[in-house]
């Protein structure tokens, strides 16, 4: 979906298709059909955006043939879609049985994600609607924390700048601009805004920027105001948003809010928690080895655990990507309103901060089975159109101006 800000910007609105688990082609176009546009027809919108997943074979077929992405983009058009946005986090086996800190390799200090995420950056650039201004990829923020040695920084500096001069050479080319934001993740390498910005400081930031996750940023307690400001403060541009929430629990020790989190402690995705009140990560900790901070575990079964557990002193943020539109059964709760922050302050002003929202919540699959949408409610369709309304009503809360056209 389209909408118009007051100062002019298009704001495109798209879901990410990381919540399906198509690894090739064929399976990726069966996608557009079963799921994408009937969420479509759902919205009763005349376009609707994807912020699409290829995974690494995907990307390296499309972009290795050039007439298949003119196959794709015919196919997306034809059925009322368009894309402005890929997610390039996961490279590939995003909906294997156990994911975990597999999602997080290769990291960028391999050339493999540098490779990956120049096809698809290629790929992107014949995919864009030709009225869009242009295209982003979101990427992880170098890698998992562990591990960092000063050999490992300059490698990921030296593939960064491999990916400017790509993109330049890509923009070139084609006459279109991809972006490409690292997206801040509790336990990563950056895992707030300003980690990030520290290792983005002299890269190329017409062409490298950040993804926000308004989850992530919750999960760290981290200020959408501040963050935005930051961002701006450092000349680094926020190429994308991913419109998401996290688990929140405001009552850890409570027995019943033990119980209620005990479904969500599930074995595919990791699920950093982070207790209120931890002091901002240091600055030395940037690419830190270890993470001791005693407010701060990796996944929500070690958070529970309890001999070596969390506290438990104050409210816990689960990184669990949960529905927009609908609550977890109390007494657990959504850090909505953090989403409803981070939109306010990317679009209340007089100029819009960025122009690409993807809504992205991956885990329908394994939220506990009474909250997965069953064949009777329409299924996976029905939820992503729910979450999509829920974004639209608050754009257009803000003042943007939906616009329908095809």
């Amino acid at each position: 979906m389209r909408f118009r800000h007051r100062d002019g910007t298009v704001v495109h609105l798209s879901y990410c298709t990381n919540v399906h688990p198509a690894e090739d082609l064929a399976g990726i176009r069966a996608q557009l059909a079963d799921c994408a546009e009937p969420v479509r027809e759902r919205l009763g919108t005349g376009l609707l955006g994807l912020g699409l997943w290829l995974p690494h074979d995907a990307a390296t077929a499309l972009a290795a043939d050039p007439a298949a992405p003119a196959r794709l983009r015919a196919d997306l058009t034809a059925r009322g879609l368009e894309v402005v946005s890929l997610n390039g986090f996961p490279y590939e086996g995003f909906h294997a049985p156990v994911v975990k800190h597999a999602v997080y390799s290769p990291d960028w200090a391999d050339p493999r994600r540098l490779a990956y995420t120049l096809d698809l950056a290629r790929v992107l650039a014949e995919l864009l609607p030709d009225d869009a201004a242009r295209g982003s990829v979101s990427t992880l923020p170098f890698g998992w924390r562990t591990a960092w040695t000063a050999g490992r920084r300059d490698a990921v500096r030296r593939n960064l700048e491999a990916l400017a001069e790509g993109l330049r050479r890509i923009e070139a080319e084609t006459g279109r601009r991809i972006r490409v934001g690292l997206e801040p993740e509790p336990g990563c390498a950056a895992e707030t805004v300003r980690q990030a910005l520290d290792g983005l400081a002299g890269t190329d930031h017409t062409h490298l920027g950040l993804c926000l996750d308004a989850c992530h940023l919750a999960v760290a307690h981290e200020d959408p105001a501040g963050a935005v400001a930051d961002c701006a403060a450092a000349g680094v541009p926020v190429v994308k948003l991913q419109a998401s929430a996290a688990l929140q629990a405001d009552r850890p020790r409570d027995p019943a809010t033990r119980a209620g989190l005990a479904p969500f402690a599930e074995p595919r995705f990791l699920h950093q928690t982070r207790e209120a009140g931890a002091p901002d990560t240091p600055a030395a900790h940037r690419f830190a080895a270890t993470q001791d901070d005693p407010a701060a575990r990796d996944d929500l079964p070690q958070a529970l655990d309890p001999a070596d557990g969390l506290p438990g002193d104050a409210p816990w943020r689960i990184h669990y990507h949960v529905p927009l539109h609908a609550d977890p059964e109390p007494p657990l709760r959504s850090t909505r309103s953090v989403l409803s922050e981070t939109l306010h302050t990317l679009f209340a002003g007089p100029r819009a901060v960025t122009d690409h929202v993807e809504v992205e919540t991956y885990t329908w699959s394994v939220l506990p089975e009474d909250r997965r949408p069953g064949d009777a409610s329409g299924g996976l369709p029905a939820g992503i159109a729910a979450e999509l309304d829920h974004a639209r009503r608050e754009l257009t809360a803000l003042g943007l101006r939906q616009e329908d056209h095809r």
